[in-house]
């Protein structure tokens, strides 16, 4: 009997379809995995970090620079697997974790009572504007559960900016320091000393955990738990990586300083190549409110219908929604990442 009479008309060309399918993914996948194995992120990511700390030393043995580079691998994967862990655990940070990085002393009791306080005064303030009773309290709902919400995120924010403009004098002091003869732990004795907010707070951590026992290579680490900045991943790396491999930490640390500064500099070009597009999305961002108000004070009764009835609140309703949407989108636009 024939395979396609057997399985009849219908189960046939799907089986077939399906073979066909999985032959062509198994071919491609066996052609094309190799380079997209070499071209994974996270390797390019942590091979070129692990070049910064070596050393080509010419009259090296082989075998010695090949116990190097398999220790520099089994160092890498040991890392990689970590910085994955790491960065999902860092992607979702916890209430008490995001007020530490924002450098506030609350406790989560402290932040539910901010929300409860700017819950209370809205409700007020949506009365006073006319807002019926039930509007308001949607209103004293939103205020109190944003509000702290938003202010937590702009001191984060903020201090996540200070952190990165004085991060890299501090990565210079530590060069300079370790080749005029320093060890490295008076060296960041003396940024949790010298150095400006937040990066001094962040260092004195450091030097705390030290002196409790910890080792270096923990202690940035745990820098980049409290920091989630690729600037403080990058100095964890060559610091784990100098302590697991060997090396100059000073000439490795010298050029992740360089790094450093390439990327401040590469920031204000994209903002200084941005700004024309920020203030076009601003423009026209602002433009149907001014247009609103020129038209509410030429013709006060043409505008009033769109508060005064059912259809014109809809038309508002809609219109908002519709302008939030374009903003996000421009917003999105013109926000570069690096």
């Amino acid at each position: 009997m024939d395979l396609s009479t057997a399985l009849g008309p219908t189960l046939f060309p799907l089986m077939v379809f399906a073979f066909a399918t999985l032959s062509v993914g198994g071919v491609a996948a066996a052609l094309f995995y190799p380079q997209f194995a070499k071209a994974s992120p996270f390797r390019r990511r942590f091979q070129g970090l692990a070049a910064l700390g070596e050393e080509e030393e010419s009259t090296a043995p082989a075998d010695e620079d090949r116990d190097r580079r398999k220790s520099v691998e089994k160092t890498l994967r040991e890392l990689e697997e970590k910085q994955k862990a790491k960065t999902r655990k860092a992607g979702k940070p916890t209430l008490s974790g995001r007020l530490r990085q924002a450098g506030l002393t609350w406790n989560r009791r402290g932040y539910f009572t901010a929300c409860a306080v700017c819950g209370a005064l809205t409700f007020p303030v949506a009365l006073l504007l006319g807002a019926g009773s039930l509007v308001s309290v949607g209103f004293a709902l939103a205020g109190g559960l944003l509000l702290p919400h938003f202010y937590v995120a702009s001191r984060r924010k903020r201090r996540f900016k200070q952190f990165t403009n004085e991060f890299s004098n501090a990565v210079d002091v530590i060069v300079r320091g370790l080749k005029s003869g320093l060890p490295v732990g008076d060296c960041l004795r003396i940024i949790a000393a010298e150095a400006q907010e937040p990066v001094k707070s962040e260092f004195v951590a450091i030097v705390q955990d030290q002196t409790l026992g910890i080792s270096l290579d923990e202690a940035v680490q745990r820098l980049w738990e409290r920091v989630p900045l690729a600037e403080a991943n990058f100095f964890a790396i060559v610091v784990g990586l100098q302590s697991r491999t060997g090396g100059s930490l000073a000439e490795a640390l010298g050029n992740l300083s360089k790094v450093l500064r390439e990327r401040k500099k590469m920031s204000a070009k994209i903002r200084a190549m941005s700004s024309e597009a920020k203030s076009s999305a601003g423009i026209i961002g602002a433009l149907p409110f001014f247009v609103s108000a020129a038209i509410y004070l030429t013709s006060p009764d043409y505008m009033s219908l769109l508060f005064s009835t059912l259809t014109g609140k809809l038309v508002l309703a809609g219109c908002a929604l519709w302008m939030g949407m374009g903003i996000l989108v421009m917003r999105k636009m013109i926000n570069f990442d690096f």
